[in-house]
Order: structure tokens, then C-alpha cells, then sequence
């Protein structure tokens, strides 16, 4: 037997991610392994036993092994919890005068589209009462009844035929429960939401948890039937979570209900009804907080948006309110399930607002508003290959966010006039060794062919934090996005950044890629990030590419104007920045309504970068939620800002929204906003803007 007790070192401990990744690797061997924390042991190739251990970060477990392959079991947990169970998940990471004239990018002036017409907003201001705020979390109008959203009751008799028949209907409605989660899954991906998608690969591990489906086995020999057995096992699984400590461990109870809810409607026959029990008529939905699962299913047809008492604008469901097209408001506060069912309302998810009972004159400028909106949708899609040019001539770059050769595709497609973050880290997760330099090549090769010559930015290599891999062993650390990540992890291992800029270099030829470091704190790491380069350019008789970095805390937007004289250009990674400017993590469960990247002290910063680069005739892009943000993007085109590298999905209306503007009134809404105090005081101002 093999037994060793370890820090778990992630930021999060073993909640549903990190979690998944161990008892994934434990399934990989055929010893029994059990993992201890306290006086609790359970089997580690139960996920859901697992996270019922509730191990927060820094948490001592103990893990034991035992079988034919005991040595290299052990030897590879260890390696995988010291390299902090790696997540995989999101963006950028996320825990935590006038300017000189902007330089001209390296793009091509064009003849200004035809502008569909600019959106009026809702005047609310004089209906207090009637008028509640949130956060804007997905634009567009829903004007309708109100509908809040509870699930529909479902009823479990104890009628039970025999053993191999229940443990039959059991594995049907698994098996369904499976293929209606991949559907989820592969719908996501579909809508460039990738990081979205990856929890509908927790609850599918969920589905295969042994010792969830021996709990569930043991009551049916009991004589339950197979409805009864499962909401037996998931309620009291649910329950052990729900009391855990760790809010976050606590929060995954609701996972748990999801998944047993989900199968539970298969095995009572309600497999084909909706999920959750809409009228039959399209309504406004009021939650107290909206799951993934939850906003993924939603009915296009019977769903004009979403208003939720919690959450944030870069939470899951946000996410994926903006990448299927439902206007979403956010953070609204718990009121608003006071509201009675039936009230006719307007949903504003540009403007964040939610107003109750218009009167007409109220009512029939929403409706005007919304006509507009939808008109403007269309035109965006017809212009979405024109270029972004405001009303007085002023060009704005649009550009993607992508994660893969297919992104690069839908990107092209959908208007983008380039990549402006490439994440590289979908080559290195999810595999037990890193890429080599000719898989690396092979795939930025073909992401610059699929642009067509517009310009694609690498980012390099941004692990550690919440993205470790199993594979690169590293010390522990007591706050991992406070440690050694991004740029700072490769100048450690630098046989990792120098594959990787070689694989660039080599595929340079094929489009046009320049090279982006994350993470720089520091004048030191892009200077020697910056040697490499040179280095192995000279080496391989490569062509001059650009290279630039992040701005992604503090310290570099301070300094900006010391790295304005060096590097090629700036993005600023606005979702990092906003973390470590406020010290709040977006996915906090309390906080993530307040973690919000129109703070002004964020503003301060993106203007003090953009001050720096301008002044070295250097350009400045944004990588980020807040870039297609609509309350953000006229603030910051106004404080200068060159280049928006957005979400797929968004590009054709950010596009048009630019249209709409002039650069004169982007920058005065861009010294407005930072004449504010408070986030919610700019969101206020752009509102009424």
C-alpha cells in the first residue's frame, strides 16, 4: 500500500472541477483508492464522495492506495494535487487631460456602411417606484408578463415491480439524462462558450458516480422502486453538501440537485416536458439565480429574457444568456420575487432596468426602442464583414477572442477582423504531456490560414492560477493567482516558451501573428520573454513579428510608460485587471455582482495605459467581458482604447453600436464615467447617457 497526506494547493480546493480532475486520473488505475480528510474517507473515484469532503485550499488530505498499480497512481496524484488540479476554465483567470491621438493600427480605411438606426433608451427615470436596477448582463428588450421561475413539482409513487426491472428504467433515464447533457454541451461549443460547456462535463461525471449509483443500487434492492432510490441518494448527497463550510464546496449542492432532478423527470415520465414549466405563452423570467443548465435550456420561443436576484455579468449564466441572444439582467436583488406573476414588464439588458407596469406612453417607447433593436440586429448581421468606423470617421478594430482552429472559422464568419487573444491552453490541458513544437505549429498555422491574412495574437502559454496542468509539477502555493503563473511559470521553465515560440515563428510565414506575453508585472520578465524571441527568430531565419503584452495588473498600467518604449502594443486583459485592482474574485458567490470592470479605479487604469502607448505611438487593445459590454464599449472607445477582441457571438453588434457613436461622444462619456466614485454610478450615467 502506498499512502501519503498532502496540501491541496488550488485556490478553490476540491470543488467540482478540480475535484472532477482527481477522480478522473484515480478511474485511470485499477487500485482502490481513498482519500481522507479529518476523520472522513471516501472513495476517490467518486466525485461527488469527494467533494463532500470539504477540503478548502490549503486543506491536508490523505490519500491511500493499494492494488497492481499502486506505485504509479500515487506518484501521479501527487504530481496532479501539486500542480493544482487543473481547472481549466475561464477567460483571463478570474479570483482577482486629453489623450494624445491614437497611432494608425495597420488596417485598411473603408468607406463607411450604411448605420442602422441608434436605439433610444426607455425613459424609466421619472418611475421610481415602478423602476428596479440591476446589473446589464446580456443586451436586447423583453417586454411582457412577468413569470418567476420555480420547478415543476414532480410526484414519485412507491409503486415497484422487481429489482432488474427498476435497476432497468434506472439505466433508461441515466442513459437519457447523458444524451440530453451532451446535447447541452455540444450547443455551447456551437455558440463559442467553451468554458461554459465544461460544467455539463461535471454533471455528466456526476451520472457515473460510483458510489452515488451503489447508494442508488442498495435502496432498490431494498425494494424502492428506481425513482424512489435515486431522489433518496441525490437529497441526502445534496444535503452533506449544502452543510459543508466552504460556500463555494456548499454551492455545488445545487449541481447535485440539477443532475438528480434532471434524471428524476426521466424515470416519472416528464423526460419530454420542459424542465422547468413555462406558461404557454412567451413571459419575462424572475429568478433568484439561474444555473447554467437552467439558462442553456431555456425555450427561444417562450423566453424574452431573464432578470435574476443575484449573479454577475461575467457569471456562468451571463455568458450564456449573451451567446444564445436572451436580454439578461443581473444582480437585481431579492424584491424582485415579491413581484406577482402576470405583471406586464420591461427588460432592458442594455440599461440593466427592470420596469413594472408601464404606463403607455412608457410602454410604447419600449416597444419603439425594441423594434429598433431588432432592426439593428439584422443590419449588424448584414454589416457584420464592414469595419467599425463611428459617425465622424473615427476606426475601431473589432477582433475575436477564440480558443481553436474551429473559433478561428466562426470568427472569420462572423465579421472579426482578426484574432486579439489566442488562448493557447486548450493545446496543453486536458492531456498528460505538453504539445510538442510541431503540434503547436500545425495548429497556429492553420488558425492563420483560416484569418485570411488579418492578424492573429498569440497568447503565450497562461497556467498556474486556475489553470494548472498535471503534467508541470509546482511548489505549493498559498494563493496560486498571487504565485508563479503566466509569464512568470515559462521564464521559470523556459523549454516551455521556447517550444512554444518556435512553433510561432514557424507558422509566422502563413498569416500574419504577433505574440502576446501574459501576466507581466515586471520590465525584467518582458525583457528576457523578449530575448527568447530574438533569440530563436535569428535561429530559425524568421520573419519580424509584433510582440506585446498584457495589462493585467496593476503594476504594469502604472508602468506602462517604461514598457510603451519597448514593446509593439498593449491588451489589456480587463477581467485580471479588475481583480487584482479590487481584490475580488468574480466567481466569489457574494461578490460577483461588485466585481465589475467599469469601476473607475479600473477606468484609471485603462486610461493611464492608453495615455502611455499613444504618447509612444503604440496601440492599445481590450481582451475581455467588459469589450463587449455594451454600457462599457462607447467609454472605452472614449478613452482611446484602439482595438476590442471580444466574444464570437457579440461581434456583429458591437460592430454596429460603434457605428452609432462619434468619437466626441465616446470621450465624454469616457471623463464622465470617470468623474464617478462608484461602478454603479458609472453603470447609472452610461444608462442615462
Amino acid at each position: 500500500m502506498q499512502t501519503f497526506e498532502i496540501i491541496v494547493q488550488n485556490r478553490t480546493g476540491l470543488h467540482a472541477r478540480p475535484a472532477k480532475e482527481l477522480v478522473n486520473l484515480a478511474k485511470t488505475f485499477k487500485s482502490n483508492i481513498r482519500i481522507a480528510h479529518g476523520a472522513k474517507q471516501v472513495n476517490a473515484k467518486s466525485l461527488i464522495s469527494v467533494l463532500t469532503l470539504g477540503v478548502e485550499s490549503g486543506g491536508q488530505v490523505r490519500i491511500e492506495v493499494e492494488g497492481e498499480d499502486e506505485e504509479a497512481a500515487a506518484l501521479a496524484l501527487q504530481a496532479l494535487i501539486n500542480a493544482g488540479l487543473g481547472e481549466g476554465v475561464a477567460e483571463e483567470g478570474a479570483t482577482a487631460a486629453s489623450a494624445p491621438a491614437a497611432p494608425e493600427k495597420p488596417v485598411e480605411k473603408a468607406p463607411a456602411p450604411v448605420v442602422a438606426p441608434a436605439t433610444p433608451p426607455v425613459a424609466t427615470g421619472e418611475l421610481p417606484q415602478r423602476l428596479t436596477r440591476g446589473i446589464p448582463a446580456a443586451p436586447g428588450f423583453g417586454i411582457g408578463p412577468i413569470f418567476r421561475l420555480e420547478r415543476a413539482k414532480l410526484t414519485v409513487d412507491e409503486t415497484f415491480t422487481s429489482a432488474n426491472q427498476e435497476r432497468a428504467l434506472l439505466q433508461q433515464a441515466l442513459e437519457g439524462a447523458k444524451a440530453q447533457l451532451r446535447q447541452l454541451h455540444a450547443q455551447l461549443l456551437g455558440q463559442a462558450v467553451a468554458s461554459e460547456a465544461a460544467i455539463f462535463e461535471v454533471h455528466l461525471e456526476i451520472l457515473e458516480d460510483p458510489d452515488l449509483l451503489e447508494a442508488v443500487y442498495a435502496n432498490i434492492d431494498k425494494q424502492k422502486n428506481a425513482a424512489h432510490a435515486w431522489q433518496t441518494a441525490i437529497e441526502t448527497r445534496a444535503k452533506t453538501m449544502a452543510a459543508l463550510n466552504d460556500p463555494l464546496l456548499a454551492a455545488r449542492a445545487a449541481d447535485i440537485h440539477d443532475v438528480g432532478y434532471r434524471v428524476l423527470r426521466l424515470l416519472v415520465g416528464a423526460g419530454t416536458q420542459d424542465a422547468v414549466q413555462l406558461p404557454d405563452h412567451p413571459v419575462i423570467v424572475l429568478a433568484f439565480d439561474l444555473s447554467p443548465s437552467d439558462t442553456a435550456s431555456l425555450d427561444t420561443k417562450r423566453v424574452l429574457g431573464f432578470c435574476t436576484a443575484g449573479g454577475g455579468p461575467t457569471a456562468h449564466s451571463s455568458i450564456i444568456a449573451r451567446a444564445l441572444g436572451f436580454p439578461a439582467v443581473v444582480s437585481a436583488g431579492e424584491s424582485i420575487m415579491q413581484i406577482e406573476n402576470g405583471m406586464l414588464a420591461i427588460l432592458d439588458g442594455a440599461a440593466g432596468t427592470l420596469v413594472i407596469d408601464p404606463d403607455p406612453e412608457t410602454l410604447a417607447r419600449a416597444r419603439e426602442a425594441q423594434q429598433l433593436y431588432q432592426a439593428r440586429r439584422i443590419a449588424a448581421q448584414a454589416a457584420s464583414a464592414e469595419p467599425a468606423i463611428t459617425r465622424d470617421g473615427h476606426r475601431v478594430e473589432i477582433v475575436a477572442n477564440i480558443g481553436g482552429v474551429a473559433d478561428a472559422r466562426k470568427a472569420h464568419a462572423a465579421g472579426a477582423e482578426g484574432v486579439g487573444l489566442l488562448r493557447t491552453e486548450f493545446l496543453f490541458l486536458e492531456r498528460t504531456s505538453a504539445p510538442t513544437e510541431t503540434e503547436q505549429f500545425e495548429v497556429y498555422r492553420d488558425i492563420a490560414v483560416a484569418l485570411a491574412g488579418n492578424p492573429v495574437i498569440v497568447r503565450t502559454l497562461d497556467i498556474g492560477g486556475d489553470k494548472p496542468v498535471p503534467y508541470i509539477t509546482m511548489l505549493p502555493e498559498e494563493n496560486p493567482f498571487l504565485g508563479e503563473r503566466g509569464i512568470r511559470l515559462c521564464l521559470a521553465r523556459p523549454e516551455l516558451l521556447r517550444q512554444q515560440v518556435r512553433a510561432i515563428l514557424r507558422a509566422a510565414p502563413y498569416g500574419k501573428l504577433r505574440i502576446m506575453f501574459p501576466m507581466v508585472a515586471d520590465l525584467s520578465e518582458w525583457r528576457a520573454a523578449r530575448a527568447i524571441v530574438e533569440e530563436l527568430r535569428a535561429e530559425l531565419y524568421a520573419p519580424q513579428i509584433e510582440l506585446g503584452i498584457m495589462i493585467e495588473v496593476p503594476s504594469a498600467a502604472l508602468l506602462a510608460n517604461f514598457f510603451a518604449a519597448e514593446v509593439d502594443f498593449f491588451s489589456i486583459g480587463t477581467n485580471d485587471l479588475t481583480q487584482y485592482t479590487l481584490a475580488m474574485d468574480r466567481g466569489h458567490p457574494n461578490l460577483a455582482g461588485k466585481s465589475d470592470g467599469l469601476h473607475p479605479a479600473v477606468l484609471k487604469l485603462i486610461q493611464c495605459t492608453v495615455e502611455a502607448a499613444h504618447a509612444a505611438g503604440k496601440w492599445v487593445g481590450i481582451c475581455g467581458e467588459l469589450g463587449a459590454d455594451p454600457q462599457a464599449v462607447p467609454i472605452l472607445i472614449g478613452l482611446g482604447v484602439d482595438e476590442l477582441s471580444i466574444s464570437i457571438p457579440a461581434i456583429p453588434m458591437v460592430k454596429a453600436q460603434v457605428r452609432d457613436l462619434t468619437l466626441e461622444e465616446a470621450r465624454r462619456r469616457a471623463q464622465d464615467a470617470l468623474a464617478c466614485a462608484t461602478a454603479p454610478e458609472v453603470r447609472r450615467k452610461a444608462a442615462n447617457a
